[in-house]
């Protein structure tokens, strides 16, 4: 195992780092430095510019328009956006969809989907989660019934994520009750201006709106949209997931925010206390720990071997680092922590540096505000891509035997 990157590894590193520094809008990189909240338009601009480059697909082969990067070169890809405080690509087209779509997909639904993933023009949604169905993704109960050339969908998703925003939406739905619950499951394709379909918000405990309850009554989807063969939906589900929980472990953002937690610390007065920098050297330790989890699988698929099956891991590890972060700097902010007044952010008051000037009030500081929104939203991250209870039993099994 090498985890050493060559010559023209870091010089690729180089050639993406200048690349981002000189695309990436100033005022989008603030708001990620300091967990302001993002608008459609602020991922959508980033979303196209890297289309425009033809970055946004970074994970695809050269056949299917992507740049054909190793595993390795994406890694550092991710790392240098992350870094210099670009948005998070949203993973549901270019990075969850496009490859079922690659691989189970036909000629002519890879020519129909692909571009407008690929340039950032259309948003995609998960399907997924049901009220009940959640860890337990095979009792789906979604239902599309064949009627002729098309099918009829009845149902609800639920905790969907920014589907305010979706323009299609990949859904596993049920087409068959005969045998196990796993083989009567399809992947379909649904456009979400449909009639039919209506997309509720979930309002956060912080007044957000990010997920979403979808429902589905009586719509009507082409059987073209069908992905792949009818029933081995969940084939193509568990393909997709294994990008899922690979992407949760986010180890990018979370040396990001290590960082940040850093400022944070030195900004609130905190750092000279020693039990808190002891806090901080945990986390840093655990990181880095992942991080090198990540570069053996990667390692692994360089060198032509079996990539190690620990997908479960790396979700495990990656959503408890990144409720720790969130929580130590709730810890070094105190009572400027609190919970955000969101009329009053809104407005431009709270987050706003020129509070900070008022005699020095620490509290006005950029990014204190947001602190205990993203600390209460991250507690969402054990739980879902399948909970940490039920990947820890899945690993056992796959990696323990």
């Amino acid at each position: 195992m090498d985890l050493a990157f060559t010559p023209e590894e870091q010089a690729f590193r180089e050639e993406v780092r200048t690349w981002v520094h000189a695309h990436l809008p100033a005022d989008i990189a603030h708001k990620v430095h300091n967990a302001l909240e993002l608008t459609r338009e602020d991922h959508q601009r980033w979303a196209k510019i890297l289309g425009a480059k033809g970055w946004l697909g970074f994970g695809w082969p050269k056949e299917f328009g992507g740049p054909g990067w190793t595993a390795i070169q994406k890694h550092l890809f991710e790392e240098e956006c992350a870094l210099a405080g670009a948005p998070r690509v949203i993973p549901f087209g270019p990075v969850m969809v496009a490859p079922v779509i690659m691989a189970f997909g036909n000629a002519e639904q890879q020519q129909r989907f692909l571009p407008g993933i690929a340039s950032g023009e259309v948003w995609w949604s998960q399907g997924y989660s049901e009220p009940g169905s959640g860890s337990d993704l095979a009792s789906v109960k979604t239902r599309a019934e064949r009627q002729g050339n098309k099918y009829i969908v009845n149902g609800q998703k639920t905790w969907t994520t920014l589907g305010q925003y979706g323009e299609w939406i990949f859904c596993l739905v049920r087409t068959s009750n005969e045998g196990k619950p796993q083989t009567g499951i399809s992947f379909l394709l649904i456009d979400m201006k449909s009639p039919g379909v209506t997309v509720r918000p979930i309002i956060m405990l912080d007044g957000g709106h990010e997920v979403n309850e979808v429902f589905f009554d009586n719509v009507e989807v082409p059987v073209e949209n069908l992905i792949g063969e009818e029933n081995k939906g969940w084939t193509y589900a568990k393909h997709l997931l294994s990008h899922e929980r690979t992407n949760i472990a986010d180890i990018n953002r979370s040396k990001r925010e290590l960082e940040r937690l850093k400022r944070i610390a030195k900004r609130e007065g905190v750092w000279e206390d020693s039990r808190f920098r002891d806090e901080i050297a945990k986390l840093e330790v655990d990181v880095v720990a992942l991080e090198m989890m990540v570069l053996r699988v990667l390692s692994a698929e360089k060198s032509g071997k079996n990539s190690l099956d620990i997908a479960g891991l790396l979700k495990i590890r990656g959503s408890e680092i990144q409720q720790r972060y969130s929580e130590l700097m709730m810890l070094a902010a105190g009572p400027f922590a609190l919970p955000l007044i969101r009329e009053a952010m809104e407005a431009g008051w709270q987050g706003d540096a020129a509070a900070g000037a008022l005699g020095g009030f620490p509290g006005g500081e950029v990014g204190n505000a947001p602190l205990a929104s993203a600390y209460f939203n991250l507690r969402k991250t054990t739980i879902y891509g399948g909970s940490n209870e039920v990947q820890r039993n899945i690993v056992a099994q796959v990696v323990l035997g």
